[in-house]
């Protein structure tokens, strides 16, 4: 069947080339399955795209995009699935070297007595390059285009992303105690104000500001970077409600909840992320939405440190803007979108004991659109359509797990990996066609981070 299919689109490929002229692009993807995300939810079956530098220019049959554009490449996805690349809202790129350093424990005793330490002697911008490009690494193979981030010598984090092809959110860390890159919250804001100045023009990177959390930062260092994201209207990220132990620092300090005490701070505005989200009430839903702030769901990383289940279908029934996150490799411990979605869904119908919370739709949704919406991004990337960035995936639906296959969505929720991605497209530029790496050498970086490893084991004497 698909070798009847190629054949027809070869023949009328002859065709429109002897006709009337077409419209010159950079590149035309085919697919079996073009899964748009759009308002509408449109999908096309078959379906292809055309591209011209950044942007995605029409989207129709292959026979009308074949007989309107030529392109000076073609990516053959027939019998495969395209959708709109993987937006992934919480992530901390680096500590994909901390990946299996310390597991089934706490997020206090994880953090405090594993993580905070291990970096303390082993963060620096070496480390911090070549732990970034092993996570862009996994994110390219794995369908993630656009990614959010919050750690330590962020510019390095946004040179090696923005080599590597990738989009980013990425925010600077400001912390109370001394770090690796600053020694005080306010040579932190220096650098986080710095940061912002040197990539706020960027295409790929959207620098933004990031506070850790509100128990790692006092009232000041918490309005000051507030401000300082209001200044230059870029994001700030924060990890919010993760756990009831932050419950109990806010209620006993502050006599609130974590989301009325930063509400009593004047913190929240339209263009804040909130990591986590997971003890909250209903009051705290509605400061959220009443501001506008997005929130990221780490279904994976909240199950392993046993720190609870967030409410997403309160979230998703208030409006919030919800997207998915993996959290860092050193908590889940993998940056595959794919797990995240198939757990997202599983969590909640398991929490809620309704077969039909977080359908594979929403979750979906909430990987691409809903992601993008969280981040403020959605005018830009989230789903295919015409204006919008190309950032866009391609998905093998070949192999025996995913046979046969009657729903797409179902599949790609419900049973795909992310090692079922063939290609990744970011911005119109082709990161990887057909599983063959095109801005980074895969033996390279795993070399890199191989010998980076043998140092944090030292380090940490594991």
């Amino acid at each position: 069947m698909r070798a009847k299919f190629v054949a027809a689109v070869l023949a009328l490929w002859a065709i429109a080339a002897a006709q009337a002229p077409r419209r010159a692009v950079s590149l035309i993807v085919i697919g079996g399955t073009v899964i748009t995300e759009n308002a509408a939810r449109q999908v096309l079956s078959p379906g292809a795209l055309a591209i011209d530098g950044t942007d995605i220019v029409a989207i129709d049959t292959p026979n009308a995009i074949i007989r309107g554009f030529s392109a000076a490449e073609t990516i053959d996805e027939l019998g495969n699935v395209v959708l709109p690349g993987l937006v992934n809202t919480h992530t901390h790129a680096p500590m994909v070297m901390y990946r299996g350093l310390a597991d089934d424990l706490a997020l206090m005793d994880w953090l405090q007595k594993y993580i905070f330490p291990a970096e303390a002697k082993t963060v620096s911008p070496e480390m911090v390059r070549i732990g970034t490009r092993l996570a862009a690494l996994e994110m390219i193979e794995s369908g993630t285009t656009t990614y959010a981030d919050m750690y330590y010598f962020e510019e390095e984090i946004a040179k090696t992303t923005r080599d590597a092809g990738l989009r980013g959110v990425l925010g600077q860390t400001i912390i109370q105690f001394p770090v690796a890159d600053a020694k005080t919250p306010a040579e932190g804001l220096k650098r986080a104000e710095s940061f912002i100045k040197s990539f706020r023009n960027d295409s790929l990177i959207v620098p933004a500001v990031a506070p850790h959390a509100l128990y790692t930062n006092d009232a000041a260092t918490l309005v000051a970077c507030a401000a300082l994201g209001r200044k230059y209207g870029v994001p700030v990220i924060i990890h919010l409600a993760e756990t009831e132990d932050e419950v109990k620092i806010a209620r006993e300090q502050h006599q609130a909840t974590p989301v009325g005490y930063l509400e009593s701070l004047g913190f929240w505005g339209p263009r804040t992320l909130a990591a986590h989200g997971v003890w909250v009430n209903d009051d705290d839903i509605q400061i959220l939405k009443k501001h506008g702030v997005g929130v990221s769901h780490n279904p994976e990383s909240n199950m392993k440190l046993a720190s609870g289940t967030a409410p997403v279908t309160k979230y998703l029934a208030a409006g919030i803007a919800l997207g998915l996150g993996t959290d860092g490799a050193a908590s889940n411990n993998d940056l595959d979108m794919f797990g995240a979605m198939r757990q997202a869904s599983f969590l909640a119908k398991h929490a809620t004991h309704d077969p039909t919370a977080v359908p594979a739709r929403t979750a979906l949704d909430m990987a691409t659109i809903g992601g993008a919406r969280a981040l403020g991004m959605e005018k830009l990337i989230g789903s295919l359509e015409v204006g919008k960035r190309a950032d866009l995936i391609t998905v093998s639906m070949g192999a025996a797990r995913q046979t046969p296959m009657y729903d797409p969505i179902s599949h790609l929720v419900y049973v795909t990996h992310g090692d079922d991605v063939r290609s990744t497209i970011v911005n119109g530029k082709v990161l990887m066609k057909n599983r063959e790496l095109r801005t980074l050498d895969r033996e390279a970086v795993i070399d890199a981070a191989t010998r980076l490893s043998q140092k944090v084991r030292a380090a940490v004497g594991r």
